[in-house]
């Protein structure tokens, strides 16, 4: 097989620039800004992977989608007005600014969508 010269892999590379984007939080409409960096396919994929556990009892898999969410922010927000986003942040916050930053989480499951997973972080969904 011959190596096509016209395909151009930098297009699918996930940038190592973190990009700058506003989150609006709907109930006060509050905005602030924060610093994400895109998931890699593999590290989205490894994510994904740490949040099945095998179920002995129904012989079935098990999915922690609040472990994939706080993880998947963990990794991308690189900078924020509260500092660090940590664990401990995480569990201090209410469901208003948890949900406007759940914004920002690639899909786990199904068609990727304009996220910070597979897109520009700017162009990510605002619900």
């Amino acid at each position: 097989m011959t190596q096509n010269s016209k395909f151009d892999a930098s297009k699918y590379q996930v940038s190592v620039e973190a990009k700058p984007m506003t989150i609006k939080i709907p109930e006060t409409g509050e905005e602030f800004e924060i610093t994400v960096k895109q998931l890699s396919w593999t590290k989205r994929n490894h994510l994904l992977s740490k949040c099945f556990a095998w179920d002995g009892k129904t012989q079935e898999n098990k999915f922690d989608g609040n472990f994939y969410i706080k993880e998947c922010i963990k990794e991308m927000v690189v900078d924020a007005p509260w500092g660090p986003t940590t664990e401990a942040f995480l569990a201090s916050i209410d469901e208003r600014l948890g949900s406007a930053l759940e914004t920002i989480v690639p899909n786990a499951f199904g068609e990727e969508d304009d996220g910070a997973g597979g897109g520009d972080p700017n162009e990510i969904k605002k619900e």
